[in-house]
C-alpha cells in the first residue's frame, strides 16, 4: 500500500505502508544515526510521541527479540526506513520487525530516501509531520501537523506505581529512581550493582523518597522540554542534596536548572549510538549513545561542566561544586550503543560508598 509522510513545511515523500497501516502516525519527525539496535529505538520512552526516521539503509535483519525492549511496548508513533529486511537471521530473534510492528500497532514507511529527510531536518530543524496513506487529503494532514502538541509526555510514560526491584548486591545501598521514562538497561545496571532500588512515578512527593531513606538517588531520561517541568524540579529540590545523586539525559537536564543554568530546544538534536564526548578533566575521548532534543546551556557557579560534545562543544555532563551530585546528557547504558561509559554506574556506588 502506498503511503507519504508529510512534514510541517509542506515536504512530501512518498513510499509503502507497512506494519499496521491503519495506525497513521503524528509526531515530531526525528532522525537516529544508529546503524543497529532499531529494537530499543522503537521501544525506549524518550522517543515517546515522535516518527523516527532510521539514517542506516537498512533495518530489521537480525529481527526482534523477547528481551531487548526497553519498556513495555513500542513508544514511538511511526517509524520511517529505506528498507525493511524481507528475511531476518539471528539465533535470539522470533519476529520480523514487520510483525513486531504490526503486533503493536505500529505504521513503517518504507522505500523512501531517509538520509533526504535527514538532510531536511538537519538544514530546516525538527518539525512535525504525519505519516498517511497516498489516497489521503493533504490539507487535512497539514491540519492535524500544525494542531499536534506533546505537552509534558513524562507524565504518560512514567510508572503509574512506585515498585520495588531486588539487586544483586548485598551491599546494603539502596537508591531512589525517579521514572521520567526510564530505560530497562538503566536499571539492569543499576540492578547488577545494589541490594535494592525503587522506582517512584514522575509525580513523586519528597516525603515519599525520605520515608524510603535511600543511599542515594537517581534521576532517569525521559521525553519532552524539561523547562516544562516546574513540579517535578520543586519537588526535587527537596531532596536532591539529601543523597548521592546521579542523573542521564532529561535528569541530567533538571539538575542543570535547578542549579542555575538553563535548556534550549536543539535544531535537530543528537540521536545515535556514535557521538564523542570528551572529559575536560583528563581530555579522554568516548563514544556515546545519545537521544535528546534539548541541550543544557549558560553558565553558573554552582556547577562545573565535566563531559563536552567533541562535535558541537554542547555541556554533556556536569558536577556540582561541593555536592554529591553528578549528571551526564549521554547514554552510559547504550542500547543501543558502546559501553565505553559504563564506569559512570560504578562511580555512583563509590560515592553512595563513602557516604
Amino acid at each position: 500500500m502506498k503511503g507519504k509522510l508529510i512534514l510541517q513545511d509542506g515536504s512530501t515523500f512518498e513510499g509503502n505502508l507497512l506494519g499496521d497501516t491503519n495506525a497513521l502516525a503524528v509526531g515530531e519527525v526525528v532522525f537516529n544515526t544508529s546503524m543497529t539496535g532499531y529494537q530499543e529505538v522503537l521501544t525506549d520512552p524518550s522517543y515517546y510521541g515522535q516518527i523516527v526516521v532510521m539514517t542506516y539503509p537498512l533495518v530489521g535483519n537480525y529481527g526482534v527479540n523477547a528481551f531487548d525492549d526497553q519498556s513495555k511496548k513500542i513508544q514511538v508513533k511511526g517509524f520511517v526506513v529505506r528498507e525493511i529486511s524481507d528475511f531476518y537471521s539471528h539465533w535470539e530473534s522470533d519476529l520480523s520487525l514487520d510483525e513486531f510492528l504490526k503486533k503493536e500497532n505500529i505504521v513503517v514507511l518504507e522505500g523512501v530516501d531517509t538520509r533526504a529527510i535527514t538532510q531536511l531536518i538537519r538544514n530546516k530543524s525538527a518539525m512535525n509531520g504525519k505519516i498517511i496513506k497516498a489516497s489521503h487529503n493533504l490539507e487535512e494532514a497539514l491540519k492535524a501537523i500544525n494542531k499536534y502538541s506533546n505537552n509534558q509526555p513524562v507524565y504518560q510514560v512514567t510508572t503509574k506505581e512506585n515498585y520495588v526491584v531486588q539487586g544483586l548486591k548485598r551491599n546494603g545501598i539502596k537508591v531512589a529512581v525517579i521514572d521520567f521514562g526510564i530505560k530497562e538497561n538503566i536499571l539492569k545496571n543499576i540492578k547488577l550493582r545494589v541490594q535494592e532500588l525503587k522506582v517512584f512515578s514522575a509525580d513523586f512527593k519528597p516525603e515519599e523518597i525520605i520515608e524510603y531513606n535511600p543511599t542515594g538517588l537517581f534521576l532517569s531520561n525521559g521525553p519532552g522540554d524539561p523547562d516544562t517541568l516546574t513540579d517535578i524540579i520543586n519537588n526535587l529540590k527537596g531532596v536532591i542534596e539529601k543523597y548521592p545523586t546521579f542523573g542521564i539525559c532529561l535528569g541530567h537536564q533538571l539538575i542543570a536548572l535547578i542549579y542555575g543554568l538553563e535548556t534550549k530546544k536543539m535544531t535537530f538534536g543528537h540521536r545515535g549510538a556514535n557521538h564523542p564526548v570528551i572529559n575536560k578533566q583528563t581530555n579522554k575521548v568516548f563514544i556515546s549513545s545519545q537521544n535528546h532534543g534539548y541541550e543544557v546551556i549558560g553558565e553558573s557557579d554552582a556547577v562545573e561542566v565535566i563531559y563536552e560534545n567533541v562535535n558541537d562543544k554542547t555541556i554533556e555532563g556536569l558536577t556540582v561544586k561541593g555536592k554529591n551530585i553528578f549528571s551526564v546528557q549521554f547514554h552510559p547504558e547504550a542500547s543501543p550503543g558502546p559501553h565505553d561509559t559504563l564506569f559512570l554506574f560504578d562511580e555512583f556506588i563509590k560515592m553512595m560508598e563513602v557516604k
